[in-house]
């Protein structure tokens, strides 16, 4: 047995070595996928604030030439500019343009008109943002190209794992981070001449100044009601006035067109058609004015003038409006932590952070925003990245598998240990048996050889030897009786006499069977009866059974103060119970359910030293079962046992 359970450990340990290796590579690869998982929900958060960001600079870049004046011409019409309002956007403090001589514009006031008190404060910070801008141009001119900011000092190399979607797309391609979130190259368009003049507009008096009474005046922004015709020599003559004196070219006469368009013939190329004209125009820029404001921005180049148009970003609003829109209200929120600053001179000028704070983060991915948002970055934490679902339906099924593999080596163990034990058992019984038939036959014969040499000397000793060997012929006819019994209720071929009665007949059998020996062994044996219904049973294999228990209850009864065996039979619900006491010494209560087991016999001194075959009570067990009935032993409240007998009593 001990050689076998030696074994069993050794298939177990066999069998857990891979298993656990398969588990161990399962959660690593689940890991890898969750953290996959993430990763790719935090990309496709920055991809919707890129996605915002370019819509941003597409509106932009898209905005007409002279769009920043108070009126612009989109067609022969001129109309209100759509940025002559306060932005909707709380994050957009406004716009304006910047003029080649450094003068400022901006749509929210309409020239040569008293600007409205409510937007004096706003003017008033626009103009501030344009006098610092000056100062930075002219300090040193690197507006002109988006300023770079260094990329992070990458930390030390990871190993990369593709995750399951990266088995199966080739995403090289896609992770390639972009440059520009607009146009990445400058841009020819062409204009009206109209357009041109509304984008080169100079003060009002200024142009009042440079043309002569009663030929041509506007206001900026206005469309004059007519244009009186001035001579082309005069016109010639002040060729040397700039276009940013003209404020619209939608009054104007043929004539008054044909000298605008000389006046920018020096523009890069030639129209495509008469009546139009061609700017150069930038990708979108960004310059920081100071900590709290950044210029959004682009060149147009008119003929050799170059003006910059854009919208002023206030930081900290525009960083909030990110994450509130795109984070603060997401899932992602409750588990992970985004940090958004912007980046001037490769020191934070502002920064927000929203979500759950991660002090010691398991995955950490930083993102830089192209250009013009390059300042722009972002990082996304999390302290513990969610489980998925797999992982709980992997928990569940290696926990059952577990139960199964420990349950299936328990049952290998216990079936093992029980073939072992019954193994031992029936070479115990072979013992007991033989022991048992050799006791009878010894008596038998030596009280033959006495009757032979005539040691009985009288007819009453004679009659004792032959009333001996008589009990001892019955006790081996019983043995023998019992085993092949048992063996034929083991194979299921005993066949039963089918009788009814109340077991009045099988007591009177069993008093005159045990007389003699419960007289000789000093028991006495009492019988207390209830009236009960008929029951169905064989009388032959009753009497069997209640002689093995008395038998049984004699043999370990021998040391009891009273020597009392009582048969009790009466009814309990739809059984009738036949009970079998002694005043022996009882059963350990672990062996209680175990007595009736094949060859089993309790391990302590007292059965040691009884001789038994061990298939006494389990042949009473075969039997009442083999009858539709149950046994069951119990210990009584004071000293001994009672074996009860259940059959079902007849309809």
């Amino acid at each position: 047995m001990k050689h076998l359970g030696r074994l069993i450990l050794i298939f177990c340990l066999a069998l857990s070595v891979p298993l656990a290796y398969f588990v161990r590579h399962t959660y690593r690869s689940l890991a890898q996928e969750e953290a996959a998982q993430l990763r790719f929900f935090a990309e496709t958060l920055f991809d919707e604030m890129e996605r915002e960001l370019a819509l941003l600079v597409r509106q932009e870049e898209e905005r007409a030439v002279d769009e920043y004046n108070y009126f612009y011409q989109p067609a022969e019409t001129p109309v209100r500019s759509p940025l002559s309002r306060p932005p909707a956007a709380p994050y957009i403090l406004g716009y304006f343009q910047n003029n080649p001589d450094g003068s400022f514009q901006t749509p929210l006031a309409e020239r040569g008109k008293t600007v409205g008190s409510e937007f004096d404060s706003l003017i008033g910070q626009l103009q501030a943002v344009n006098r610092i801008f000056n100062q930075k141009r002219s300090a040193a001119d690197v507006f002109e190209v988006q300023p770079m900011i260094p990329p992070p000092q990458p930390g030390p190399p990871r190993e990369e794992t593709a995750g399951f979607a990266d088995r199966y797309l080739r995403t090289a391609k896609s992770k390639v981070q972009k440059e520009y979130l607009g146009r990445e190259q400058k841009r020819t368009e062409e204009i009206t001449v109209g357009q041109a003049l509304n984008l080169a507009q100079q003060d009002t008096a200024v142009l009042q100044e440079k043309t002569e009474a009663g030929k041509f005046e506007s206001r900026a922004g206005t469309p004059p009601a007519s244009a009186p015709s001035v001579p082309l020599s005069d016109r010639r003559a002040r060729q040397s006035t700039s276009i940013d004196d003209w404020t619209d070219g939608s009054a104007m006469t043929p004539e008054v067109q044909q000298e605008a368009a000389e006046i920018l013939s020096s523009a890069p190329s030639p129209p495509s058609e008469p009546g139009r004209l061609q700017a150069e125009i930038d990708p979108m820029q960004s310059v920081f004015i100071d900590e709290d404001r950044i210029l959004v921005f682009r060149r147009i180049a008119l003929g050799n003038q170059i003006f910059r148009q854009g919208l002023v970003l206030r930081t900290d609003a525009f960083l909030n409006h990110l994450a509130e829109a795109h984070f603060r209200s997401q899932p992602l929120a409750r588990f992970t932590h985004l940090g958004l600053r912007s980046l001037h001179d490769g020191r934070t000028a502002a920064s927000v952070k929203a979500g759950t704070p991660a002090p010691s983060s398991k995955f950490t991915l930083d993102h830089v925003f192209p250009r013009p948002f390059s300042f722009l970055r972002a990082r996304l934490t999390c302290q513990e990245i969610p489980e998925s679902a797999g992982r709980q339906t992997l928990n569940i099924m290696i926990a059952v598998l577990a139960g199964i593999m420990l349950l299936g080596f328990f049952a290998i163990h216990r079936s093992a240990a029980t073939v072992a034990e019954l193994s031992e058992r029936r070479s115990k019984f072979v013992s007991s048996v033989t022991h048992e038939l050799k006791t009878p036959l010894t008596n038998i014969r030596m009280y033959i050889e006495m009757l032979e040499q005539g040691i009985a000397a009288t007819p009453e000793r004679e009659q004792e030897y032959f009333r001996i060997l008589g009990a001892e012929s019955g006790r081996l006819s019983r043995l023998i009786n019992n085993i092949l019994e048992f063996s034929k209720l083991e194979k299921k071929q005993l066949h039963f006499n089918w009788a009814t009665g109340d077991f009045e007949e099988v007591i009177r059998e069993v008093r005159m069977i045990m007389e003699g020996a419960l007289a000789k062994a000093g028991f006495q044996l009492r019988v207390v009866r209830e009236e009960i219904p008929p029951v169905r049973y064989d009388r032959e294999m009753m009497i069997q059974v209640l002689v093995n228990l008395i038998e049984n209850s004699m043999k370990f009864g021998k040391a009891a103060d009273a020597r009392e065996i009582t048969i009790r039979i009466g009814a309990e619900g739809k059984w009738a119970l036949i009970g079998v006491s002694d005043r022996g010494p009882g059963i350990p209560r672990k062996s209680l359910k175990k007595i009736f087991d094949d060859f089993y016999r309790v391990e302590n001194a007292l059965v040691r030293a009884t001789q038994g075959t061990g298939i006494g009570l389990a042949f009473v067990k075969k039997v009442i079962t083999a009858m539709d009935g149950k046994v069951s032993a119990e210990n009584n409240e004071g000293t001994g046992c009672t074996v009860k007998l259940f059959l079902p009593l007849s309809p």
